[in-house]
Parts: structure tokens; sequence; C-alpha cells
């Protein structure tokens, strides 16, 4: 089979105004070997009108082909498509039998074997033209159908799919469980979901509703200790969602699968949601981890209603999907259950991701022109940092303008008018505007249709009795912004006077009565989306005293000032990374903590600072996590001690204190060491130099997990020899067997700041053997290509050279592409700072 042809735009339209399909059963047999599975498919569907069309599919082998009875010719597949040629208006039956082969890369039906006792586990990701992967279909968003499955499995395995399944009968021959699905609702092609396997489950009743959380047999014990935490999330969001929205739930079940090497952090799969199996944690984790996996498990609800429910009709409206999921993400779990500070976790990690996006040359708008994605591979490509964070900032400012009764209204008209069916950006402009008397298609045309990031500049002035505030803009979009006063008081603390409310831009000059403030913060209380700069006097303040800033969103706020400062060149590195060592042993918030580290480590360490001042840099974030154990060690706050444990390992330059940690197996004071610590801590050493493979090979005879397989890959990557880098890069480049997570896990060894010299010879090997790689095993591998195995560390000239003139190779697919010139441009800036 040659590639797969991306559908386009145009095909699409025409297609959806020719057919009407009505009905898929499909038919797997996951019996016949590791390699491949048997995939029957009866499709039922009527033409509009006499015409011609085709159906996608990639399969292994084409054992058959019927139309309405007639046999079609194999031989016409070319690329992914099959031609249904002289199609009569009215109703038609279309048979398929094929033998299609599992992925190792997440896409299509992946297959799995866990390590840890030799079970297999199959799921499918239909997104984006994967179902052709696992049975041939009319694949694009606005032909929605039913769907119903009959899979027949070994004895001893559970099938789960979109609606209920039952066991229904068995095989003669061998016993092998025969299950059949519940029929669907009308959803989406890329929304059919199956997965098979022993599964461990526990199954729960809600509202009359059966809910069930599944994992592999090997980590049963571990969604046991967390299975009343994951159901309460889940179900305090499903009563919350209900509160809010007039349609209820559509979907018969809902089931949560967490599977093996999944791609993304999770897939909204209506009744069936699929979840990447590290949030069933096998280690100790931080309250803010757990968070983030409550906020995840909200996310997807929320797709139930955006994109399940109703869905887009094309992928340009891809916002409709994540930046809603993303926004009410949070806020629900922010209104629903114990996590309430998830928007200072939000502004510190997420917002990043979307301002740094909005920044580079791929950033695009929110809701792009229809023709900027007049394909599915350009489509694949936007799910970022803009239709996530951006998005889901937009609405927040959205919801503080209109607010929440007006935009809710807005949204319940929207479900109302479109459930079952599929809408566009016009459609939910018109629901909102039926609700509003303020202008949102203005609104929409100004924060949705346009690109780039706002920066925001306070200018103060002395005045008689006072003084004023003016907010210079560069750029030109509307905001409605909070901005926070705050003065010292006698303790020589901070203290807030008052907040203001303003629109940016403005004719008024904000006069104000009293001293000037110790500290003024623009977008106070973060529901802008814009970059702030904080005036000379603020600035002063907060390098002093930003953990005494009242309030850990503000503090984030403020954060992120200087970490856009640090990138824009206006505040040195060094000054940053003192701030850290200054104001983290005191900040009470953990996410905080844990994204400045982050911040402080992967970008200020090993890029922004010349490769002589980095050992420095190591010795600022190793004091700070020293600080962190000596203010933990009461016991009183284990995950920041985690996080600071993790901070001083990830910053170790000498392995004395990581090998005696590893040989007592717990760190002084706490916490003793669980798998993850043991890989952190010997991935650390192997970079060192301090281990090698007898000792790589006896942490994977201890930990003969998944995680424990990636984390020996991660650490032979890692070992400072010349033939350790060799046999990792065959491995990467040239073992087409090797999975998503063992690639991704073997690439984040390779590259060691340490080591540049080392590897400096791959450098320009990269390119080449990248595109040629993207070329021969798709998207996924491309993007953990470009994602993980790309040369960061080498900020250089010759590595930026080496990279814009293998963007410019015709070869290049589009998920490699574009994940290049991001990284090209991240180097660019990375530069720029060093010049600065």
């Amino acid at each position: 089979m040659g590639p797969m042809s991306a559908l386009t735009r145009n095909e699409a339209q025409l297609r959806a105004q020719l057919l009407d399909v009505r009905h898929y059963a499909v038919t797997l047999d996951l019996t016949r070997g590791e390699d491949t599975f048997e995939s029957t498919t009866v499709i039922r569907f009527t033409a509009r009108s006499a015409a011609d069309t085709f159906v996608e599919l990639k399969p292994d082998e084409l054992h058959s082909a019927e139309l309405d009875g007639s046999p079609l010719d194999p031989a016409a597949l070319a690329d992914n498509r099959l031609p249904l040629t002289g199609l009569d208006e009215g109703p038609h039956e279309l048979r398929i039998a094929a033998r299609m082969r599992y992925s190792r890369t997440g896409e299509g039906l992946h297959r799995f074997t866990d390590p840890a006792d030799g079970e297999a586990y199959v799921y499918s990701q239909m997104f984006m033209d994967d179902i052709q992967r696992v049975f041939p279909a009319f694949d694009q968003p606005d032909l929605k159908a039913v769907f119903e499955f009959t899979v027949t499995a070994p004895a001893h395995w559970t099938v789960l799919a979109n609606g209920i399944t039952e066991r229904v009968g068995h095989r003669d021959t061998d016993g092998a469980g025969i299950w059949k699905s519940a029929p669907t609702p009308l959803i989406s092609t890329y929304l059919a979901a199956v997965a098979a396997g022993p599964w461990h489950s526990i199954r729960t009743e809600h509202a009359g509703l059966p809910f069930g959380i599944h994992c592999r047999r090997s980590l049963a014990p571990h969604l046991d200790a967390d299975a009343e935490e994951i159901l309460s999330i889940t179900t305090d969001c499903y009563d919350r969602y209900h509160e809010k929205f007039s349609e209820p739930y559509p979907f018969d079940s809902y089931d949560q699968a967490f599977v093996p090497e999944f791609n993304a952090g999770a897939m909204e799969n209506p009744g069936l949601v699929t979840f990447r199996d590290e949030f069933v944690f096998r280690s100790a984790v931080t309250d803010t981890e757990r968070q983030t996996r409550a906020m995840v498990i909200a996310h997807e609800m929320a797709h139930m209603w955006f994109g399940d429910l109703v869905t887009l009709r094309w992928w340009d409206d891809i916002w409709l999907n994540e930046s809603f999921a993303e926004y009410m993400g949070y806020q629900t779990l922010t209104e629903a259950t114990r996590f309430t500070g998830t928007w200072t976790e939000f502004g510190v990690n997420r917002k990043s991701w979307g301002y740094d996006a909005d920044q580079r040359p791929t950033t695009h708008p929110v809701a792009p022109d229809p023709d900027a994605v007049p394909d599915t591979a350009s489509a694949l490509l936007n799910f970022d940092g803009i239709s996530y964070a951006k998005g889901a900032s937009a609405l927040r400012q959205l919801v503080a303008w209109l607010g929440e009764k007006d935009f809710l209204a807005g949204i319940n008209t929207h479900f109302t008018r479109h459930k079952f069916a599929n809408a566009s950006l016009a459609d939910f402009v018109e629901s909102l505007a039926a609700h509003t008397d303020r202008d949102v298609h203005a609104w929409a045309d100004i924060w949705l249709r346009t690109t780039g990031i706002d920066t925001l500049t306070p200018r103060i002035e002395e005045s008689h009795g006072g003084w004023t505030l003016t907010v210079d803009q560069q750029g030109t979009r509307p905001h409605h912004i909070g901005v926070g006063l705050y003065d010292r008081d006698p303790d020589n603390t901070l203290e807030p006077r008052e907040l203001l409310t303003i629109d940016v831009p403005s004719d008024e000059i904000v006069s104000v009565s009293g001293a000037r403030p110790a500290l003024l913060v623009l977008n106070d209380g973060d529901f802008g989306y814009a970059k702030v700069r904080l005036d000379e006097t603020s600035v002063e303040t907060a390098l002093r005293e930003l953990s005494a800033i009242p309030g850990p969103l503000t503090r984030a706020v403020v954060w992120n000032s200087l970490r856009d400062m640090v990138r824009d060149g206006e505040l040195a590195p060094a000054a940053y990374l003192a701030t850290a060592g200054a104001h983290l042993p005191a900040e009470a918030d953990l996410a905080i903590v844990q994204g400045v580290l982050a911040f402080a480590r992967h970008h200020i360490a090993d890029r922004y600072l010349a490769p002589e001042d980095r050992a420095e840099a190591l010795a600022t974030l190793t004091s700070i996590a020293r600080a962190l154990l000596r203010r933990t060690e009461d016991g009183s706050d284990p995950g920041l001690r985690l996080a600071a444990v993790r901070a001083l390992i990830d910053a170790a330059t000498q392995p004395d204190t990581l090998a005696a940690w590893l040989e007592d197996d717990t760190v002084p004071g706490g916490p003793e060491l669980d798998p993850e610590l043991r890989w952190r801590i010997l991935a650390r050493l192997s970079v060192l130099g301090a281990v090698g493979e007898r000792e790589i090979d006896a942490a994977l005879a201890a930990d003969p997990s998944a995680t424990g397989e990636e984390g020996a890959a991660r650490c032979r990557a890692a070992l400072p020899t010349a033939e350790a880098k060799a046999a990792a890069w065959e491995h990467l480049f040239h073992d087409d067997s090797l999975s998503n997570y063992l690639f991704s896990a073997t690439a984040q060894g390779f590259w060691q700041p340490e080591q540049a010299e080392l590897v400096r010879e791959y450098v320009p090997r990269f390119y080449a053997d990248a595109i040629a790689l993207g070329a021969r095993r798709g998207p996924a591998i491309a993007e953990a290509a470009g994602r993980y195995a790309f040369p960061g560390h080498a900020v250089d000239e010759d590595n930026l050279r080496a990279g814009h003139a293998g963007i410019d190779d015709p070869a290049i697919v589009p998920a490699l592409h574009r994940k290049l010139v991001d990284q090209l441009d991240d180097l660019a800036r990375a530069l720029r700072v060093r010049a600065s």
C-alpha cells in the first residue's frame, strides 16, 4: 500500500451533500495472532443522487468488497481509497472484509503486550484518518452514523465499546468469547471506539447510569488505591455538568479505560473514554499531578457535549471541541471538587503553552479560516496551545464579559439546536447572540479570527494627591482586566489595597488617590490573555518580595511576567534564577514551585545560559531543592518534598548523594524510593557515567514493567559512551518495531547538555534521518521525533542552519515540519536571549 491520502475539505463537502450514512456493523476477530486481525464491516447509506464517491480504508490485505451484493475489484483500492462508481440514487449496502494490521504507534488498533505478565491488550484510536486502519468508513465528522461492534476475543478477555457490551456466546473451536455492543446514537467516525483485553475493572452505578474504570491487570493494586478518588471526581463532574447543561448526558454508559502507550492525554470517545495509563499512579505523585488527572477527567467529560453530542462540521472548528473542554474542565473542577486552585496551575503551565505557541511562526487563529485547513493533514497540526490554552483563555474572558448566566444560556441553545448533528463557529455565535445585547460577532472576529498576543505595560505618573495609570498596548484586541494594587505595611509585608477593573484600550486615564503602590499587577486574577509588564517600581518589589505577594494566582501572573521578560530579552536569565532562589523556598503553591523549577531547569539552565554558566545554574537549583527539603522535614507537605527531591536529582552534577540514596533505597528524612524515583536517579547517574549496563539490567530485572522497560531504554540512551549512542540512534531511526513509548524514552535519554561533544556528530544527522523516519512510520512517530529527538541542547548557528535546510526538504511530512519549525524558532529565541 502507498501512503494515506488526506481527505480535503472540498471532498468532504461534496460527499456530505451526496450521502446520508445510516449504520456501521463492524465485526472484528482479535484471535488471529500478534500482528494482524480480521475486520468485516457492513455500511448502510443512502445516496441523495446518482454519483461516484469513495470509502476509506488501509488494509494489510483486502479480502473482498461488495456493493449491493455485486463484487468490487480489490485492485481498485489506491492509497487508502476504494472507489464506489455509478451509485444510483437511494439506499445502498457496502460490505468489506479485510485483514488489518495492529499498530505499535498508538494509531488505529494498538496492540500491547505487558512485560509484567505477558498479557496482551488492544485499544482503538480512530482519530483523524486512523479509523481507516481498523475498518472502512466514510471518514469525516459530518457523516454521523450509528455504530455496533461484534468482537471475537480470547476467552479470558473483556471487550469494551461505545455502547454497553455483552458476551453473547463463544466459538466452539477454542472457546473465544463473542461480544456485542449496544448501538450508539449518531456519532462521528473518529469517535467510534473499542478496547479489549483481560482488564481489571471496577464498576458502579450513578444517576441510573453504569460507570466503570478499567486498567491492565498488572496495575490493579494501583487503580484500586485511587478508585474512590477517580470515581468521585467523575460523578461530581457529571452532576455539575447536569446542573449547567439542559441536555442530559446522551449515551448509555460511562467507561474510562486507562490504556498503555497512549499518545495523547485522553480521547473523548462517547461512553468509552481512553486515558494514558500513566494516570494510574504506580509511584508517589504531587497533589498538582492528581489535580491534572482530575482536570483531564473533567475535560473529557465536557467533550460528551462539546464534540460528541454537537460535533464540528470540519476541522477548522477544532476549538469548538478543545477550547470548550479545556475551559469547562478547569472551571467545573474548581466548582465541583476539592481542587479549588486549578486556575493557578492553568496560569503557570497551560497558559504559557498558549503564549509560546502564539509567538511562533506557526501560530494560527483559534478559529482559522476554513481555507487554512484544506485537508486532514493540516488539521492535525492545530491540536496545540492555541486550540487548547489560548481558546480556553478567550472563553474565560468571554464569560467575564457576558456573565456566566448568558454564556450558559447560549451554550444550552447551541446544544438544543444541534444535538446529534454538526455545527460551526457561526452557529455557536448565533446561539450566544440570542441571549445577550453584546456584540459577540465582533468579539469572535477579534479574538478567534486573529493571531498573536498583545503586550500590556503600565505607565504611572505622580499627580497632585495621587497618581495616574495609563496602559500602553502593543496589539489591538480589547481587554477587560483587573489591576491589583499592593502596599507595603509597617511589618514590611505586602497587603492588597484595591482591585481596579479597566478596559484596554481606553482613552481614559485612570486617576487614583493616595500613594503610589509598591506593586501594581496588570491582569490580576488572570482573566485576560496578554503578556503583561511591570513598571520599574513593581519589578524591584517583585524581585525582592515575590513570595510575599498574597494570593497564588497573583503570584502566578507575576512569575509569568518575569518568564516572558526573560524570553523577550528584557530580564537576564541569571536574575530569574536568583529570584527563584530567593522566593521558591518560601512558596506555598505547589503548581508555582513545579512550574518555575521546570522553566529554570529546561529553559534557563539548559538553553538560555551559555554552557560555562550552566554549572552555576544547576548549583542554584540544587540550593533551592535543599532549602525545600529542609522546609518539609516535618512531613507536613509530602508533595512539596517530592518536588524538591525530583529537582535535586535532576540538577545533580556529582553522583555520590544519588548513589547513596539508591543504595539505601530512601532519601534521608523520606521519602522511600519508589519505581519512579529509582529510575529518575538511575537516569541521572547514567548521564553522569556513574552506572552502566549492568546496573540498568539489574534495575529492569527488579521492575520488569512497561515503565521499567521505558526507564531502561532512557538510561541506556543516556550513557556517555560512543557505543551507547550508536545503539540508541540505530533503535530510534532504523528499528521500526520500536513502539511509540520506547521511541520517546530512548529519545529523551539521547541528548544531554553534559554530553555535547560526544553527540556533536549526530546533530546534523538528525534532520535527514528524522525526515526519512517520519515518511516511513507516519505522523505519530514523526511528531515524537520532532518533540523528543530534536537536538535542542545544541544552541548554535550550525544547528539552526542545518534545521532550516531540513524543513525545506520536500519529503518532510507535515507533522514533523510543524514540530521542527517550532523547535527552530525556540532555538533562535534561545540564541537571542544569550546574545542579550
